[in-house]
């Protein structure tokens, strides 16, 4: 049997890591055999707080040089310090600005608007709330927009006929809804003086009513029906946007035909028109004597003697029929808008002759907007009291 025998340092030594205590003892190792490569453990990362982990110094040498001038053999270099990059923060939601937000702002405007907001903001705040509009607020139907017969249905449920009992006999003439409660404006000159007021509605149903105030220098009244609720009140236009050649409809009563509709156009602004102010010019009024109110216009009397004691308002012309019984009803805009209360209109018939009495196509009224500008004082009682 041949053995062989290696004498210390006859042959090179290799460090093997797997000699040793690491070799099992009936696993000779031939000297001749080339070592294995070095193969270190792979590295494992240790994580010591959120967002930083420890790599030590002869894993980071096997993989890459150190940030300090390690060799990449494992010496130097240190302990390396890698930190996680930070997340990107998440972009923040952006607030809907497209079409979809122009559209609900301008669904609230347009509710703001439109004529149904009126009503509802009556039921929100109390009856006694007056529907108003700065412009001219289209009430009408679109389907109906710009008619007579438009006009008539919506507006006609927010006038009324008022019979007031005199001391000498009885005055017929229109009042206007302005609350849903019943208050209602007329002339004074219908009114005055009157010892019982019975106002008949639209539907037919008929209210007792008693007098808040009157303004005889503007020849304007403040009614208030009793037990009165749910009524339709009218829309009170904008009488400073109304233009000669406009087309109107008037809205009364004349000669107790309830809910009389005319039409026409404004003939002129701002015509000087003088009435009596005097109580007892009026207790012939609308449907006793000469059946006429008596005014003054152009330095001419019309409808009778107006008496000592006069009162001269600005008022707008019309040509649409007005009759005995017209005074104190509406005046109406295209859109459904009260721009004016009715209050005169000349007849060419005599004061002799009521029977022969009738429209020529002169009728004035009160502009909407100086019945807006007195109506506290009337609820305070008026200028009268």
């Amino acid at each position: 049997m041949t053995e062989s025998f290696r004498r210390d340092g006859e042959y090179e030594q290799y460090a093997n890591p797997y000699q040793g205590a690491q070799q099992h003892a009936s696993s000779p190792v031939n000297p001749e055999w080339p070592p294995p490569p070095a193969q270190p453990p792979a590295p494992q990362p240790v994580t010591v707080e959120p967002g930083t982990t420890v790599w030590s110094a002869q894993q980071q040498a096997a993989y890459a040089t150190s940030a300090d001038g390690g060799d990449g053999n494992g010496n130097g270099g240190g302990t390396a310090l890698l930190t996680a990059a930070p997340a990107e923060p998440a972009a923040p939601k952006k607030r809907t600005r497209g079409p979809l937000a122009l559209l609900a702002a301008v669904a609230i405007v347009a509710a703001a608007i439109g004529g149904g907001t009126a009503y509802g903001i009556q039921e929100l705040t109390g009856n006694d709330t007056v529907t108003s509009s700065s412009t001219s607020t289209n009430v009408i139907p679109s389907s109906a927009k710009g008619t007579v017969s438009g006009v008539a249905k919506a507006v006609s449920p927010s006038i009324v006929e008022i019979n007031a009992t005199l001391s000498n006999g009885s005055s017929t003439g229109s009042g206007v809804i302005i609350t849903g409660d019943g208050e209602i404006i007329t002339n004074n000159h219908v009114v005055s003086g009157a010892s019982s007021i019975k106002v008949s509605t639209s539907d037919g149903k008929e209210y007792t009513a008693k007098v808040v105030g009157t303004d005889s220098a503007k020849d304007l009244a403040l009614i208030k029906l009793e037990n009165a609720s749910g009524l339709t009140p009218a829309t009170l236009g904008n009488s400073d946007g109304v233009q000669v050649g406009d087309e109107v409809v008037a809205i009364g009563s004349p000669e107790g035909l309830t809910g009389t509709v005319t039409s026409g156009i404004v003939s002129a602004l701002d015509r000087d028109v003088t009435v009596s102010t005097d109580e007892s010019q009026s207790q012939g009024g609308q449907g006793g004597g000469s059946g006429q109110w008596p005014f003054e216009f152009g330095g001419q009397e019309f409808n009778g003697d107006t008496g000592s004691s006069t009162t001269t308002y600005k008022a707008l012309q019309t040509d649409a029929s007005l009759n005995p019984g017209n005074s104190g009803g509406a005046l109406i805009d295209m859109n459904g808008n009260i721009v004016g209360i009715n209050s005169a209109m000349y007849s060419a018939a005599d004061s002799t002759s009521s029977s022969s009495a009738g429209s020529v196509g002169l009728g004035f009224a009160i502009p909407i907007n100086t019945v807006k500008a007195d109506l506290a004082k009337l609820r305070a009682g008026g200028s009268d009291s």
